[in-house]
């Protein structure tokens, strides 16, 4: 006699029979049909694109990576050398010197832009005067503008009689005029001048933007614990802008460390190599000195810091 209640065995007749599982518990389900065939008309439409991405992008990056390891002026036959390009690269004064340079530059390229971006979003979403619009438009500008005419507009405005020495002389201070662009102390500080003028605009809007889709009530909440508009910043505005830091620090950073066109219509790295940084050097390694090898060397030590920062900042800004 069964026990009132007790489930009769499996298989007997009569008894109701279980939907079958896919497998045993805890073991991944396999897709279906209509998923599988799912994932391969995507990649189906995605082929044309990957395939065109790998012949301009991955080819010649795997071609740079082969030729980095040759000693080779473009023409005669190549020789292998190792990591002798990467080595000279490390070691030589003049290549490594280029190191300090871009450290400089990011200083100009990314912190002042961004702290100066993160000032104006803080004062322009707490006030509401007449002609923001207008004021955003104007600090934009230089974004819509080519680095070749920004170069060019304050090459004159650096020049000896330009503008800004004749301002300085016109307040009596003309002897603190002089050939900005010239001079082995002033070339650099005046080349980051201009990356920061570049790079503001576009950090502005990017934190006004993030600011404005930051609750109101956060900010409400902020002034009812008696925060001030410091405290409100830190405690508020910060936190809220951490994804559009991560993307100006990523694009300013990187910016730094590959520009080439604004130094090279200005300075063309000088005078002497004050103002060289590793894309002039790989210009002038790959096009005026036939090493190719060395050229190569340094693009790649360039797209792996640029790969690394890339992945350090957003791993960082994915914490919590």
């Amino acid at each position: 006699m069964t026990a009132t209640g007790t489930r009769p065995p499996a298989g007997l007749p009569g008894t109701p029979s279980r939907p079958a599982r896919a497998g045993r518990a805890g073991a991944p389900r396999r897709p279906s049909a209509r998923r599988r065939r799912s994932r391969w008309i995507g990649l189906g439409f995605a082929a044309p694109g990957l395939l065109l991405y790998g012949y301009v992008v991955l080819v010649p990056l795997l071609q740079s990576v082969q030729y980095s390891f040759f000693r080779w002026d473009g023409v005669t036959q190549a020789v292998w050398v190792g990591f002798d390009n990467y080595t000279r690269f490390l070691t030589d004064p003049e290549l490594r010197s280029t190191f300090g340079h871009v450290l400089v530059l990011v200083a100009f390229f990314s912190v002042l832009p961004i702290a100066l971006g993160l000032l104006s979003a803080a004062l322009l979403t707490r006030t509401r005067l007449p002609g923001m619009a207008a004021f955003r438009w104007i600090y934009f500008l230089p974004q819509v503008m080519t680095s070749i005419v920004i170069a060019l507009v304050f090459k004159r405005i650096y020049a000896p009689e330009g503008p800004l020495n004749e301002a300085l002389r016109a307040v009596g201070l003309g002897s603190l005029a002089r050939s900005w662009l010239g001079d082995f102390t002033w070339a650099l500080p005046a080349l980051g001048l201009i990356g920061t003028w570049a790079g503001f605009g576009f950090c502005m809007v990017l934190f006004i933007s993030g600011a404005s889709s930051i609750p109101p009530e956060l900010y409400e909440a902020a002034r009812m614990d008696g925060a001030g508009p410091v405290r409100e910043f830190f405690a508020v505005t910060l936190p809220g802008l951490r994804g559009q830091l991560a993307v100006a620090l990523t694009l300013t950073i990187t910016g730094a460390l590959r520009t080439f066109d604004l130094v090279w219509i200005t300075t063309r790295g000088g005078p002497g190599t004050s103002t060289l940084t590793p894309a002039v050097a790989l210009y002038r390694a790959a096009f005026q000195n036939p090493q190719v090898g060395q050229a190569a060397a340094i693009g790649v030590v360039m797209a792996l810091l640029c790969l690394l920062i890339a992945l350090t900042i957003t791993r960082l800004s994915e914490k919590d």
